[in-house]
């Protein structure tokens, strides 16, 4: 009799404390999954006032060096790429590239991994004073590569400067 007794006493603990040992799984991180953090490897540059356009009559441009535009980058992430431009009606401060303000159009383009190229196509050389361009790097870990019609690069592309900046903690 003491046997069972003590069987039955040593099931009952061994049960409760199987039970009580297990821990329900908390809520995925922040934008990532077990606690990851989807900002960590987003990057922002500061914003560059340029001291000169290079080039000719259509074809202005300016380059930035910067080792984050690197392969994987360029290849599987995506470039987004801003423009503060003085005169501009736009009723957003900042304006994503491409753009069509003040006359012309305004890109970037990526001619070497490394380097960012802005572009402008205006008749006249653009001014410098008050113009300022920047980019966001977002690796290809921190998106959804594609759904079934509409991928998330495609989404972060139509997102405003400021729905940017916030979706990845990054200082206006």
């Amino acid at each position: 009799m003491k046997t069972i007794t003590g069987i039955s006493t040593l099931l009952v603990i061994s049960t409760l404390l199987f039970w009580t040992g297990c821990v329900k799984e908390g809520p995925a991180g922040r934008d990532g999954t077990n606690g990851i953090d989807g900002n960590a490897n987003v990057k922002s540059s500061p914003w560059y006032h340029l001291a000169d356009w290079n080039g000719q009559t259509s074809d202005w441009y300016f380059q930035v060096s910067n080792s984050n535009i690197n392969q994987d980058i360029v290849e599987n992430g995506v470039i987004l790429a801003y423009a503060s431009l003085p005169g501009d009606i736009y009723s957003a401060a900042v304006r994503p590239l491409p753009c069509w303000a003040i006359g012309a159009n305004w890109d970037f383009l990526i001619p070497d991994y490394g380097l960012i190229e802005f572009t402008s196509d205006a008749l006249t050389k653009p001014g410098t004073n008050g113009y300022s361009f920047r980019f966001i790097l977002v690796p290809a870990s921190h998106f959804f590569k594609s759904t079934a019609n509409n991928s998330s690069a495609e989404q972060l592309r139509k997102m405003s400067y400021i729905e940017v900046c916030k979706k990845y903690n990054i200082p206006e």
